[in-house]
């Protein structure tokens, strides 16, 4: 399984309106995200995900994105700015080799893992960043592409999971997408 980011340049292709076509972001988020609710979304891009999700959690709930890639970040915090919801999003830029969230310990109600697992390089060490960040009984929308992600390799990163707490509880359907809920016990 590659590790590679995808490059700056390439997330104004997966934010374009005509993706929506494929995978409208409020039908897939809509069902997990209430208002009121703090959402970390680790691989924002340049927020395809994000900008639906501030609208969804309302003026008392918040999205944390974290980036490695400064470009995406800068784009998604204009992008968030046109749409009047700057205030809902706390956009961060981390370090390669940790998402560098330890002060949302115990504080997210959900998290987002959209085809971002395997661009990271230790995907148990991923999920245990994320579990270390939800409450108790919190979840996790995690989905790969399929055209990109094998399914072995799905199932090898949902296992590395498992051994960081977070159980699947089920397997939505997204389009063109490996998909599970875990939650955390």
């Amino acid at each position: 399984m590659s590790h590679r980011i995808c490059p700056w340049w390439l997330g104004y292709v997966l934010a374009s309106p005509i993706r929506r076509w494929m995978q409208d972001p409020v039908q897939i988020v809509s069902p997990y995200v209430r208002e009121g609710m703090t959402v970390l979304e680790p691989g924002p891009g340049m927020g395809f995900f994000t900008i639906p999700m501030a609208g969804l959690v309302g003026a008392s709930g918040r999205v944390i994105a974290v980036d490695i890639q400064p470009k995406m970040i800068a784009v998604l915090k204009r992008r968030a700015a046109k749409a009047d919801l700057v205030n809902r999003i706390d956009a961060r830029v981390a370090p390669a080799d940790t998402m560098a969230i330890d002060d949302l310990t115990g504080k997210a109600d959900l998290a987002l893992a959209f085809a971002v697992v395997h661009e990271f390089p230790d995907a148990q060490r991923f999920f245990a960043e994320v579990s270390r960040a939800l409450k108790s009984g919190g979840t996790v929308l995690f989905a790969e592409p399929r055209g990109h992600v094998h399914e072995q390799n799905f199932d090898a990163e949902l296992q590395a999971a498992a051994a960081t707490g977070l159980a699947t509880i089920s397997r939505p359907t997204i389009a063109r997408s490996h998909a599970a809920l875990l939650k955390k016990a």
